[in-house]
This record gives structure tokens, sequence and C-alpha cells, in this order.
């Protein structure tokens, strides 16, 4: 029973990480019916800009300090992806907005390879991996024999935050109506005097921020990083928000969490798990679009010509 209820944590806090991804995708397809397989990348990158200014923009003075680290790791990791999510939306989906479906998804996996090789290419020692630093304590403590890592616990609390922070957002302020209508009919909501395009733009930004706080946090984590995590991690978070309801926000995060737990408890309890750890997200993925292809909570896009 120990066990199990560590690996009970242990999914947890892997599906916070997932959760955090797939809010991204969620938000995007459900404004613009796009999967953007550039979103992993996104994370990527912001956990190579969260290590950069560890590296570079922090004084020896000042990187031993928790409170300040981090906050400049996750004010840099931040700031870069929501530009670099900006300026893929400017350059490589808008003039495609109109173009048939299968553009846009190509433009995105083209998007995706373009950024692991400029970090690959450009960050110094990009093609290897990289260690992060672990800013918060890596102490831990004991609840009914079960070891919980303080960096576990930040992890899943500012998943959680966040994700009901955005929920707020999109259901009280002017912009997240704004988001609604435009998911809901954004022809309509152009005519009503929405700007869609600020709209969308936003929209990525959001997204592209919860993966930058996501790839700092798996950073911390996992102690290293390099140029390829965001494709696995993104296509499993992509899961996650299939999973859970692709457009549902909150079907997102449990996705997120459902997944992690899937991913933990295949690699402990069945036979050489572990050699498959990636292959169940997968598996997980194909099961649920034969079989609940809306997601545990389901939220119909409407389709758009």
């Amino acid at each position: 029973m120990r066990q199990f209820l560590q690996q009970v944590v242990n999914g947890t806090v892997l599906g916070a990480t997932y959760g955090l991804i797939a809010l991204g995708y969620t938000m995007v397809y459900g404004i613009i019916q796009l999967i953007n397989f550039a979103h992993g990348e996104i994370f990527m990158v912001g956990s190579f800009a969260g290590l950069a200014s560890h590296r570079w923009l922090l004084p020896d003075s000042l990187a031993g300090n928790p409170l300040v680290a981090l906050t400049v790791m996750l004010v840099v990791a931040v700031v870069v992806s929501v530009l670099v999510a900006v300026l893929m939306e400017r350059l490589a989906y808008r003039p495609l907005r109109n173009a048939p479906r299968l553009a846009p998804l190509i433009t995105a996996i083209g998007v995706s390879i373009f950024l692991q090789e400029v970090v690959r290419i450009f960050y110094p020692g990009g093609n290897r991996p990289q260690p992060f630093p672990t800013v918060i304590t890596t102490g831990a403590f004991q609840v009914g024999g079960v070891r919980v890592a303080w960096i576990s616990v930040f992890v899943v609390v500012t998943a959680i935050g966040l994700m009901v922070a955005l929920q707020a957002f999109i259901r009280t302020t002017k912009t997240g109506k704004a988001m609604r209508a435009t998911a809901q009919d954004p022809d309509t909501a152009r005519l009503m005097g929405i700007d869609t395009n600020r709209v969308i733009v936003i929209t990525f930004a959001l997204g592209a921020a919860l993966a930058a706080v996501a790839g700092v946090m798996y950073g911390m984590r996992f102690g290293q990083i390099d140029y390829r995590i965001g494709f696995v991690t993104g296509l499993k978070a992509f899961t996650a928000a299939v999973l859970g309801g692709i457009g549902n926000i909150t079907g997102a995060m449990l996705g997120g969490f459902v997944l992690g737990m899937v991913e933990v408890m295949a690699v402990q309890y069945i036979p050489h798990g572990s050699a498959w750890r990636d292959a169940w997200a997968f598996a997980v993925l194909i099961l649920v679009l034969v079989f609940r292809p809306a997601g545990l909570l389901g939220e119909r896009v409407s389709g758009r010509s």
C-alpha cells in the first residue's frame, strides 16, 4: 500500500505538468480549431530560457536566493515563451487562417522542428542534456510513510492555482468573454466588434505562459533538460487534452492528472513497463479516440467551414 500511495504522489506531480501544457492545446483548439503541435516546443523554450536566466542574468549573490532566483527564472521563461508564441502565430499561422486545415497542421510540425533546431544549434551546449538548477529546497517530508518532496508540492499547487486563475479569467473578464464568444462563433463575434485577431494572440500568449511555467518546473523536478523534451512531453500533453475533452479547461487538467497516474502505475505494476513508458500515453489516446472521442468532460466545439 505504501508503494501504491508513493506512485499516486508521483503520478499527481507528473500529471500536473502535463495538465499545464495541455491547457495551451485546449485553448488554441477551442478558439481556432488548430492542433498546435509546436506547443511542446514552447514548453521546451521556456525551460531553456529559465535556465539561461539563472546562468547568465543572476549574479552569484542572488542565484542562491530561492525566491529571487525562482521569480527571475519564471518571469524570463514566460516572457521568452510568450514572445515566441506570438511570433509563431503572427508569422506561421495567421497567413493560413483560411487555408485548408491540413496546411496549418503541417506548418505546426515544421515550426516544432524549427524551434528544436534553433535551440540545438544556437544554445551553448544545446545538443546535449543541460543540468537544471533546483532552486527550491531538495528536502522532503513524510506522510504515512510516503515521501513527498517540496518541489512536488510546489508543482501541484502551482498547476492547480494557475488552472483556477485561468478559469476565473475566462469567466469573469471582458477579454475572457471575448475568448468564449470567438470560440463559439468567430464571424458573429467579429460583427459584434470583437477583435478576433487580438483574442487569438492573447490565447496563444496565455498558453505559452502556462507552458513556460511547466518548463521551469519540469527542469527543477528532473534536474536536466534537453532540446527534445518538448516533443514527447508535448504529445503526452495533447493526449491529456483529448482525454479530458479538448476545448475544456478543467478537462485538460483532469486529463493531465489521469494520464500521469496511468503512466506511473503502468511503469510500476506492468512487467517491463518502464521500457514502454512513453507508449502508455499513446495507448490511452487510441482508446479515448475509439471509445470516447469527446473525452471525459467532452465539450463539443462547433464545426467551422
